[in-house]
């Protein structure tokens, strides 16, 4: 696939998502995706051919979405708050040639009365803010880093409620945490008719706690049935990506 040009301002760098062929615009003064957006959109169970409707929240600079591209036939919507990753996002779309495929929306996901129909998507994507605003007073001196980081602009009560009130009856959301917050989310959840379904633990490495979860939901799943699938571990013993992540980011099944 030829490649458009687009313009990079100053601070900003292309970085590449192998598997997929995609060059993605990142820059040094807002928040770059990293191997969290990688296995949220490798655990994200969507639908590759049948008609869906698809929708990424706190989608940053679209890394995700432009994930997906590549898992699904359908077309992505994607919703971030920052107009300057926004701005990133639109670019990468134009860069690789993907207007046709992928939506931005430059918005508050709690803002999308009339954008998105309530009750009318079937998967949503989304690598919310992790931490708690009164949890840590090492808050981000960045703007874009604190919202990106943490709950300033999005309490997860208002993240899962935007989530549930966007799906249909058994449509399914997929986040990537922190296992601390998982009691607070599968509670919360099921405040807002949004059943877990499937959880995985990633661990940095062998013998270490684990500092990312990946968890399924479904709108007014039947209780119960939770499934705990295999752990994914990040890195060998001699500091190097494990075959599952090498698999992942590259397709290398050697």
């Amino acid at each position: 696939m030829t490649k458009k040009e687009v313009p990079l301002k100053s601070h900003e760098r292309l970085d590449r998502l192998e598997k997929e062929n995609i060059d993605i615009i990142q820059s040094r003064e807002v928040f770059s995706f990293s191997l969290d957006a990688v296995l949220l959109a490798d655990f994200a169970n969507i639908a590759k051919s049948r008609k869906a409707t698809i929708v990424d929240l706190c989608s940053g600079n679209g890394a995700v979405a432009f994930l997906l591209s590549h898992k699904t036939k359908n077309h992505i919507t994607a919703v971030e708050i920052q107009e300057q990753l926004w701005d990133m996002a639109m670019r990468t779309t134009q860069l690789n040639n993907l207007e046709d495929r992928i939506t931005f929306i430059n918005q508050d996901i709690r803002q999308l009365k009339g954008i998105i129909p309530k009750d009318s998507v079937d998967f949503i994507t989304c690598n919310p803010p992790y931490f708690k605003v009164k949890e840590t007073n090492q808050t981000n001196l960045k703007e874009a880093y604190t919202i990106a980081r943490h709950e300033v602009h999005l309490p997860l009560e208002d993240l899962l409620e935007t989530i549930s009130g966007l799906l249909k009856m058994k449509g399914k959301a997929y986040l990537v945490h922190r296992p601390d917050r998982l009691t607070d989310i599968l509670t919360e959840a099921r405040n807002h008719r949004l059943e877990a379904k499937r959880v995985q633990f990633v661990y940095p490495k062998e013998g270490k706690e684990s500092n990312i979860v990946l968890i399924e939901l479904m709108k007014d799943g039947l209780p119960g049935g939770l499934k705990v699938l295999p752990p994914i571990t990040v890195f060998n013993e001699d500091q190097e990506y494990t075959q599952k992540i090498r698999s992942i980011l590259w397709g290398d099944e050697s």
